[in-house]
């Protein structure tokens, strides 16, 4: 590692070691517990506090993880007191100091979470029972993040989650120790029908090519009632298992469905390798229903569209962040990431080293590693300055509520870097919704787990 001041304690990768795919009813017995450690597990030893960044590092994530891991890094410099700070100048909240956590060094050990839930788990555990990691944070995909979150609320340490834009991680599979910065399915929904309605038009019949898991679910079963409610058809949804890689034989059939528009509800890899299917199929070369055809991708990232190249012309989606945006926050973590890296942050970066900062603050603020804590220091947490704007964490379900940024494709870009434009920022007030909302119904937040 380049910064002195980083140390890793360990590098974690899944597989037969860890425990891959074990069966775990019961996952935490014995000496993991806080019997020696304060009231709660895995607190901090010997000026030391470990946290655990489980992160895709292979599968069709993995461009996401890679940057996130990069994230976790500048983060860990600069709450060690290394590099220039970035957003903890902007942070609204003043606790943290740059000497660590409660005084504590932060160190950190990783894990791969192959994109796979299975994996996932079993590396946040080793992380725990092994490493002594008080919190983990990290993923880019909702399955992976439902399922360690949940083991996180057994283990009794906080999970600070990644890209994860299920409407179910904060819904029905929410949890008291599970907090989410990133937003969701709905949130998209919101702030791009109008868009699209605008663009397009409101008579328009529309195709939905979908991950075939909690993601996916949720993002389609959310952008087509958003689009519905403008007037658009959903003509049909076809699921596809998150290991495809060639999607011709789900393109083709769209030719003669009588849609003419295509919903990519995919992402990372996905997205790109779709999107370019849909593009070798001549599909925004026709015209259907005397309307040019269109292609919308929900959620967007700055790596996907990198990957997928002049495809992403003109093609709408949102973002929960971009490298573009002038408020100070950005600026800031856009000059300490490209300082370190050579290049701008995406929207992974950004969410990760977010809730890194985040987690930080909210035990500066109780002082303490307790979970419970944590989860009360941050439970209605209100702070700007992290890139977002005014920024809420919600007590009910510890979902975030920010505004939102619609972006397209943009037809000329300067660089390979410069590939989306923000359209619209959509206030929160129009992307907010009841707690029992009949999308995020069912499930109970439950009570905090420290452990003891």
């Amino acid at each position: 590692m380049s910064n002195s001041k980083l140390t890793r304690r360990g590098l974690l990768k899944t597989g037969a070691a860890a425990g891959a795919g074990l069966a775990m009813p019961t996952l935490f017995t014995g000496n993991v517990w806080a019997g020696s450690h304060g009231g709660y597990t895995n607190a901090p030893s010997n000026g030391v506090v470990t946290l655990g960044f489980n992160v895709p590092q292979s599968g069709p994530y993995a461009d996401e993880g890679a940057d996130e891991l990069r994230a976790y890094e500048l983060a860990v410099e600069h709450l060690n007191g290394g590099g220039d700070g970035g957003m903890m100048g902007t942070f609204s909240s003043k606790a943290l100091d740059g000497t660590g956590i409660l005084g504590n060094k932060v160190e950190f050990v990783t894990g791969d979470t192959q994109t796979k839930s299975d994996a996932a788990r079993a590396s946040a555990k080793s992380m725990i029972e092994k490493d002594g990691a008080v919190m983990i944070t990290g993923g880019s995909s909702s399955g992976v993040a439902i399922a360690v979150q949940g083991l996180c609320q057994e283990a009794g340490v906080i999970f600070m989650a990644g890209l994860t834009h299920s409407n179910d991680t904060t819904g029905k599979d929410k949890k008291a120790n599970g907090f989410r910065h990133f937003f969701n399915g709905y949130m998209s929904a919101a702030a791009l029908a109008p868009v699209l309605e605008k663009m397009y038009g409101s008579d328009r019949k529309a195709y939905h090519l979908t991950a075939d898991y909690t993601w996916g679910w949720t993002q389609q079963a959310s952008i087509a009632a958003a689009t519905e409610a403008k007037g658009w058809e959903t003509v049909n949804n076809v699921l596809t298992p998150l290991a495809t890689t060639d999607f011709s034989s789900y393109v083709a059939p769209v030719l003669n469905s009588g849609a003419d528009i295509l919903v990519l509800n995919h992402y990372g890899g996905n997205m790109v390798n779709s999107l370019t299917a849909a593009v070798q199929f001549g599909l925004r070369d026709k015209q259907v229903n005397g309307k040019n055809f269109e292609i919308v991708v929900p959620l967007y990232s700055r790596l996907m569209a990198k990957g997928a190249g002049k495809n992403v012309a003109g093609i709408f989606g949102s973002t929960n962040w971009h490298w573009s945006l002038q408020d100070e926050g950005s600026k800031a973590f856009v000059k300490s990431f490209g300082t370190k890296y050579g290049f701008p942050p995406s929207q992974a970066a950004h969410t990760v080293y977010c809730q890194t900062l985040l987690y930080a603050d909210a035990c500066q603020r109780a002082g303490t590693h307790n979970p419970c804590g944590v989860a009360e220091a941050l439970e209605g947490f209100d702070f700007d300055g992290l890139g977002n704007g005014p920024t809420h964490y919600r007590a009910e379900d510890h979902q975030c509520f920010k505004d939102v940024l619609v972006v397209k494709g943009k037809e000329n870009p300067k660089n390979e870097f410069d590939l989306l434009e923000v359209v619209e920022v959509t206030p929160r007030d129009q992307v907010e919704y009841a707690p029992d909302h009949e999308m995020f119904a069912g499930g109970e937040l439950g009570k905090c787990n420290p452990g003891s």
